[in-house]
């Protein structure tokens, strides 16, 4: 019985992003895995078993956040009484699916993005040897229309070896009320010495939640070595800063 347990929670962990999960011989998916509602609305998520056994399923509300590498991160369920998710419990029988109806209260909440996650939970019925419990994660974004403000900031810039890789780790924070998408079309690396341009990078994409700092990451594996000039530049603010580092 015990050693089914690490195979749970590595299952609980890998499903929260893709929304399906699968381990034991059972299984479970979710669709879609994010949700974006406006103001007050409401929006469907379909649960299906693909496994072979009947499920018993149940929903809960959790915060949403990221690390500052961007890993999805698991909060206490505080200050979301704006969310509601029906049913909160369910059977789902061998190839079946089931349909959860989330809604959102607007009324109150300030300006901006507010994250949270729809979790479901389940477990084979009747399976008392198996002690496996899957966890699927669905990503809800509720934008509430007002004063929307945009302020991302450039702050330090480590660099890190890894084999013949130089890893520039650029912090960046976020201090909008609105989510952020950072990816190759809006932040640039250019490696200057002498005023002349070796190279030029981009970024992993990244997602900054409102009021949230993350790292930007990128890669080079040139034979550039030594001190350098990095200059970043944000668009389409066009916010630029530079770092002397060593490669």
């Amino acid at each position: 019985m015990r050693s089914r347990l690490p195979l749970a929670l590595l299952a609980a962990a890998a499903a929260l992003i893709p929304g399906a999960a699968a381990a034991g011989g059972i299984g479970l998916s979710a669709s879609p895995v994010r949700l974006r509602l406006t103001g007050s609305s409401g929006a469907e998520i379909t649960l299906r078993n693909p496994g072979a056994r009947t499920l018993a399923v149940d929903v809960t509300r959790a915060g949403f956040a990221r690390s500052i590498h961007g890993r999805a991160l698991v909060r206490p369920a505080r200050r979301l009484g704006w969310l509601r998710v029906r049913p909160r419990s369910l059977r789902l029988a061998p190839g079946a699916a089931a349909r959860l109806r989330v809604t959102a209260a607007a009324g109150g909440l300030s300006p901006g993005d507010h994250p949270a996650l729809v979790l479901v939970a389940t477990r084979p019925l009747g399976a008392r040897r198996v002690r496996v419990r899957l966890r699927v994660g669905v990503v809800v974004m509720l934008h509430v229309p007002g004063r929307i403000v945009r302020r991302l900031e450039l702050k330090s810039l480590e660099v890190r070896r890894r084999g013949r890789r130089r890893l520039l780790d650029l912090r960046l924070v976020n201090r909008g009320n609105v989510t952020e998408e950072v990816g190759a079309a809006r932040l640039r690396l250019a490696l200057v010495r002498r005023g002349r341009v070796l190279a030029r990078l981009r970024p992993r994409r990244l997602e900054l939640l409102p009021h949230s700092a993350g790292i930007a990451e990128f890669s080079y594996r040139g034979r550039l070595r030594g001190a350098v000039v990095a200059r970043a530049e944000l668009r389409p603010q066009r916010i630029r800063r530079s770092y002397r580092i060593r490669i």
